[in-house]
């Protein structure tokens, strides 16, 4: 209350949260559609009204420091839920239907996304949209306010999120139904000689961990191309243009391609998680719709699918 008194402004936490997102004052200001010193003044006024130094300045550059990120951790939560009045307020005034946004890898549009709508439209009169992006950016998604609730993978920041578990996963090497590996019961890292590979790209811990395997049983990758996110090789794959490494739940995304899998070894474990913001207040359509992500990840529709 001090702080309000003392001159806090509703603008500076905005234009702060947006230069600790965009990494610097010019993205910010381009973001904002204001200009880069209108921002950098915006800054400099909310280190002056809470007394603290949140910025490193040099070269022209302003870099975050420790206790620029301690502060937006403290405000996220409500900027956020204000973002969401905003949005609410603007439904009302337009008597738009209530939307439920939800953030998760492009993949999972294929088979689980289009079942949390189905029940989601069954039981509620809320409308849907699906946000794509990699495992970084459901979480960005989700603290920015552009998701409600997200698919994503552990681990996370307890600070930030709250999940509930949908399943855990280990490697499978996906195939053509035709190819010699639908004869074994798993996939070993010797027996990928001589095979062509569509492979994730090599900043991805998977990747990282195949190839190691593989170098360390003497084989040399064979790689005839590369894909940025799960998803691509599934065309490749059911194409006969070689074999892929995945994981358990990602390779149920595929059931449309009639691919097969087998258990690879040496395994990772992944642990899929329903995340969403720490703190956040749950609406009957929201619960609807966690409940819906959790229905979807089930053992048994899985199986049924």
């Amino acid at each position: 209350m001090e702080l309000l008194q003392s001159g806090l402004k509703l603008r500076q936490l905005q234009v702060f949260r947006e230069v600790l997102r965009t990494g610097s004052t010019r993205k910010a200001a381009r973001s904002l559609g204001i200009s880069q010193p209108a921002v950098s003044q915006h800054v400099k006024q909310l280190e002056a009204t809470v007394g603290i130094t949140l910025f490193k300045r040099s070269a022209n550059r302003i870099v975050p420091m420790q206790e620029a990120w301690e502060l937006l951790r403290n405000i996220e939560l409500a900027l956020t839920s204000l973002d969401r009045l905003e949005a609410s307020i603007f439904a009302m005034k337009n008597e738009e239907r209530p939307r439920i946004a939800i953030a998760a890898p492009s993949v999972f549009g294929f088979v689980t996304l289009p079942r949390v709508v189905a029940i989601i439209h069954s039981r509620t009169a809320s409308n849907v949209r699906s946000i794509s992006g990699s495992y970084d950016q459901i979480g960005e998604h989700i603290l920015a306010g552009r998701a409600d609730l997200g698919i994503s993978r552990l681990p996370l920041d307890p600070q930030l999120f709250e999940w509930a578990p949908l399943g855990s996963a280990r490697n499978v090497c996906i195939f053509h139904p035709d190819h010699r590996f639908s004869k074994q019961s798993r996939i070993e890292a010797h027996d990928l000689a001589g095979e062509t590979i569509v492979d994730i790209d090599p900043q991805f811990a998977a990747h990282q961990m195949n190839f190691n395997a593989m170098r360390f049983a003497g084989v040399e990758p064979n790689i005839l191309v590369e894909f940025d996110c799960n998803g691509h090789e599934a065309g490749y794959v059911s194409a006969g243009l070689g074999i892929s490494i995945t994981n358990e739940i990602i390779a149920r995304e595929y059931a449309a391609f009639h691919l097969c899998a087998r258990p690879v070894e040496p395994s990772a474990l992944y642990h899929y998680v329903a995340i969403w913001q720490k703190g956040r207040t749950f609406s009957n359509a929201l619960n609807v719709s966690l409940e819906a992500i959790v229905a979807a990840f089930a053992p048994t529709m899985s199986a049924a699918a």
